[in-house]
């Protein structure tokens, strides 16, 4: 049975007796594994390639982001987040990975990152703006909790600007989205405008969130990445509870693919793309449905205290959102929310609970 050990490079050589003999290697030092995986001998050999591997980035760009994997706020980042570091943080340690401290603190090391970010951002401005993020935030902690003595990175000019005050879901893309879209879309849409959550959230709503009337949940992304932990409860419009009063319960998640399994956070990215364009919508986005619902419940007489207890906005936030969005809205009728929750409940809520029934029935 062949097994694959992570960090570990397995070689096979044959030796002149025609014997085939396996040999293990640590990835990161290339130090010879002793003993057999599993063995007390193999996992002391592991440790010490390990420490070695410490002592070998001790001091250098490779060894602080390995000290910042170790601490509280390491852990208080999402995992999908903890994996786009990773992938950020192997970019870096290829290119920078032995720079010592004092060369972290100098501009010279600023005007390098600079002219790398210069010109890959002509290509995909937000990749570079991300990944000069990271290494940024790596240089903070280090600045502010670490042996660093300044962040030679703070302030740098980001490569990609994005106003999206004029992109908001109106009721004619709703119904252009809903027209095309699978089962799973629908109730996907359902559950964003009638909750206003972010889709990681909305991915990870289970049915023990739902009581009957309200869905409470413990929201996951703050706006700076981090766990914020606000606890938020929703009273159900009458759409959304009868949407979910009449959904089969495939999974102890509400939303799930067709087959009943968590969706992946890029595959359900794909699905939600592929149903815009077949819709005809461009250049809107599902994190654009929040505003368009902090948006209808102004519209609709909430107060900003109101809203941000159904969103989970801070208050400055969902005043942000208003100045920017109103502008655009300002043309929509005073009963847009009524109009909104009609629309809603004969056209897309109920259609998609009665779909269900029928596909469950077959």
């Amino acid at each position: 049975m062949r097994t694959h050990l992570k960090g570990i490079n397995i070689i096979r050589r044959r030796l002149a007796t025609g014997e085939i003999r396996t040999y293990y290697y640590h990835r990161a030092t290339n130090m010879r594994l002793a003993g057999e995986p599993g063995s007390p001998e193999f996992l002391d050999s592991i440790a010490a390639a390990v420490e070695q591997s410490r002592q070998r980035d001790a001091g250098t760009l490779g060894g602080l982001i390995r000290e910042f994997q170790q601490t509280a706020k390491w852990r208080r980042l999402a995992e999908s987040t903890k994996n786009e570091y990773r992938r950020i943080f192997k970019f870096w340690e290829d290119q920078y990975g032995t720079c010592p401290y004092p060369a972290l603190e100098d501009k010279a090391f600023r005007r390098a990152v600079i002219k790398w970010h210069d010109a890959f951002s002509e290509a995909k401005p937000r990749e570079a703006d991300n990944r000069v993020t990271v290494l940024a935030r790596v240089l903070s902690w280090a600045t502010r909790d670490g042996p660093l003595k300044r962040n030679i990175m703070d302030g740098f000019e980001r490569a990609y600007q994005s106003d999206r005050s004029d992109k908001i879901w109106l009721p004619e893309h709703v119904d252009a989205f809903l027209r095309v879209a699978s089962p799973e879309m629908k109730l996907a849409m359902v559950l964003a405008l009638h909750s206003g959550q972010r889709q990681g959230d909305i991915l990870q709503l289970a049915w023990n969130n739902y009581d009957g009337e309200r869905i409470s949940l413990r929201q996951g992304k703050s706006r700076r990445g981090k766990i914020e932990g606000r606890l938020v409860t929703i009273k159900c419009t009458r759409a959304l509870k009868e949407t979910l009063d009449h959904l089969p319960k495939r999974s102890t998640l509400i939303l799930t693919t067709k087959t009943g399994k968590a969706f992946k956070k890029r595959y359900f990215a794909l699905q939600w793309e592929k149903t815009c364009r077949e819709a005809g919508i461009e250049d809107l986005h599902f994190h654009d449905i929040r505003g368009t619902t902090v948006t209808m419940l102004f519209q609709a007489g909430c107060n900003l205290g109101e809203i941000v207890s159904i969103t989970g906005h801070s208050l400055r936030r969902a005043q942000d959102i208003l100045d920017k969005y109103l502008a655009r809205t300002s043309t929509m009728a005073d009963n847009a929310i009524a109009k909104f929750e009609n629309v809603l409940e004969t056209d897309s809520a109920k259609q998609t609970a009665k779909q269900d029934r029928k596909n469950h029935a077959k």
